[in-house]
C-alpha cells in the first residue's frame, strides 16, 4: 500500500471524515483519500519517489501539514496525524453518551448560620450527551433528577427540604435540565446554555463545564469526564423559606452551589456490569 496514515484526536481518538491530500514540489495535488471508520487512511495511488506536502483537513478541527517522504519503493508511511478541535478546544468523539449514576455526583452546598456550609446530594438521576458531528456548539445534554432523593446525611433536614417549604417533592417529583445551547470558554472549558424546571418554575442557568477527558473502563466501555457549576437563587425557584435565628442571621443561605461530577458511557445505553 503506497501511503497510509492515521488521524486522531488529542485524546486518540480516530477521527472517521478527515481527508488527506498530497501534493507534489510544483503544489499540484497527486491524491486524495478518505479516512475510514477507524480513522486509517490507505491509497494505491503509486506515487513518484521524492517529497511531498500532506495535509490533513476535517471539519471541526483545524488543518494539519505535515511533510512526507516517497521511498524508492513508493511507499509513503505518514504515521499518526493529531487534529485538534477549531479554536483549541477539545470534547468527547461525536455520539450518544449516557451519565454512569453510579460513578457520578449532582451536589448542592448551602450556607448555614452564616458561617458554615451544609452539603446534599441527589442520588436518583438520569442524564445523556449528545456530542454533535460537525459543529460542537449544537451538542446537547438533558437530565432528569428524582427530587424525593436529596440526601443531606440528616433524616430530619432531608424531609423538610422535601417539604413544601423547599422542593415540595410531592408536587413537583422530578427535577428537569435541558441545554439550549453551548459556548467556547477556553480550550477544554465550556458553558451549558440551558433551562431547569424546578418546582414547576423554569428558569434559564448556565453551567460552567470543565471536559477532564476520556479513556477506557474495565467494562470494554469509552467514558468521558466532566465538572461543572453553576449558582441558583432559591427564590428562583420560589423556595422563599428562610427561618431567621439570633442576631438576624438566616438558617439557609440564598444561593446554593451546585457541584457536577460526571462519568459518560460512550452509546446509548449503559453496559451492565
Amino acid at each position: 500500500m503506497p501511503l497510509t496514515a492515521r488521524i486522531r484526536t488529542r485524546d486518540g481518538w480516530a477521527v472517521s471524515h478527515a481527508v488527506v491530500t498530497l501534493t507534489d514540489g510544483t503544489g499540484s495535488q497527486v491524491l486524495r483519500a478518505e479516512a475510514d471508520a477507524e480513522g486509517a487512511v490507505r491509497d494505491a495511488t503509486e506515487l513518484a519517489p521524492g517529497a511531498y506536502t500532506v495535509v490533513v483537513t476535517a471539519v471541526g478541527y483545524a488543518p494539519a501539514a505535515a511533510s512526507a517522504l516517497v521511498t524508492a519503493s513508493g511507499r509513503a508511511e505518514i504515521g499518526t496525524v493529531t487534529l485538534a478541535r477549531t479554536g483549541g478546544t477539545e470534547l468527547p468523539p461525536p455520539g450518544p453518551w449516557t451519565v454512569d449514576p453510579v460513578h457520578s455526583s449532582v451536589a448542592a452546598v448551602a450556607q448555614h448560620l452564616g458561617i458554615s456550609s451544609v452539603r446534599g446530594r441527589f442520588t436518583d438521576f438520569t442524564a445523556s450527551v449528545e456530542i454533535a458531528p460537525d459543529d460542537v456548539t449544537k451538542s446537547r445534554v438533558e437530565a432528569v433528577i428524582r427530587a424525593a432523593s436529596i440526601d443531606t446525611g440528616n433524616g430530619m433536614r432531608d424531609t423538610h427540604l422535601r417539604s413544601p417549604d423547599f422542593l415540595d417533592v410531592a408536587r413537583y417529583p422530578e427535577i428537569v435540565y435541558r441545554s439550549t445551547g453551548l459556548t467556547q470558554a477556553g480550550t477544554d472549558r465550556w458553558t451549558v446554555h440551558g433551562e431547569l424546571t424546578m418546582r414547576g418554575v423554569v428558569r434559564p442557568v448556565d453551567l460552567d463545564l470543565a471536559y477532564l477527558g476520556t479513556g477506557a473502563d474495565p467494562w470494554g466501555g469509552t467514558r468521558a469526564a466532566f465538572r461543572a457549576t453553576t449558582e441558583l437563587r432559591r427564590e428562583d425557584f420560589a423556595m422563599h423559606y428562610n427561618q431567621v435565628v439570633q442576631a438576624g442571621i438566616a438558617a439557609v443561605g440564598t444561593t446554593l452551589r451546585v457541584e457536577l461530577d460526571v462519568q459518560a458511557v460512550q452509546g446509548e445505553t449503559l453496559p451492565e456490569l
